[in-house]
């Protein structure tokens, strides 16, 4: 299960984003990341099962660091408040489709699909979603999916792209320059005992998505 003091952590270092509060409690951070580290390990472990692609995969390769770049934006506290491990072939760096699981305080949420493709690999994408229209919609517009997910979300156009039929039946798929689900999860069960048989459902539910995308991907690479 998730460190039971992961929420309560994260809510006080958001109250107090600064290097002394962050050094003063470096035990407490240092308690919850690698508890939640040996989770995340349990979860690719089980999770490997289910998508191949997972497998000789680890915490440490997924697993995003706290503290933040403040070289660009204007927020310059320097630490996120959140935690979060994008599980994935080749890990959080990787290209491929993934499983992202995300603890905030009241804004936890498992996601997945493919976020931000490099151009070569949107292009590939869209072709793809182009020729295999019923296919990709048995995936995304499935009553279960829909149940769980809603919508593919993600930054779009405002239009068709270029070069792509501006007929086709589904013009928001094409649009969009993300392909992300989003589960919402409450605290209460991010911190529950039964918490990763939950998200194996819902993780296995994102798993045709993936792979409808991860194929495509290493016929590229």
């Amino acid at each position: 299960m998730i460190h039971p003091q992961t929420l309560q952590y994260l809510s006080e270092l958001n109250a107090n984003n600064n290097r002394d509060w962050f050094a003063e409690n470096k035990d407490r951070y240092d308690a919850v990341r690698k508890h939640n580290e040996k989770f995340i390990n349990k979860l690719i472990h089980e999770l490997s099962a289910i998508d191949k692609d997972l497998q000789h995969l680890e915490a440490k390769d997924c697993v995003f660091r706290i503290y933040r770049d403040t070289r660009f934006g204007k927020d310059k506290t320097p630490y996120k408040t959140n935690m979060g491990a994008y599980m994935a072939k080749g890990g959080r760096k990787g290209i491929h489709a993934g499983y992202y699981l995300h603890m905030e305080p009241g804004a936890s949420f498992l996601a997945g699909g493919l976020y931000v493709p490099e151009p070569n690999v949107l292009k590939a994408v869209r072709n793809e979603i182009v020729a295999l229209p019923d296919e990709f919609g048995k995936i995304v517009l499935d009553a279960k999916f829909v149940k769980l997910f809603g919508k593919l979300e993600g930054e779009q156009l405002k239009k068709t792209p270029t070069g792509f039929p501006k007929d086709f039946a589904h013009p928001e798929w094409l649009k969009l320059k993300s392909f992300n689900t989003m589960h919402s999860i409450s605290d209460e069960q991010l911190l529950s005992d039964s918490f990763t048989s939950y998200a194996l459902e819902i993780f296995s539910a994102m798993l045709p998505l993936n792979r409808f995308f991860n194929q495509l991907i290493d016929d590229l690479v």
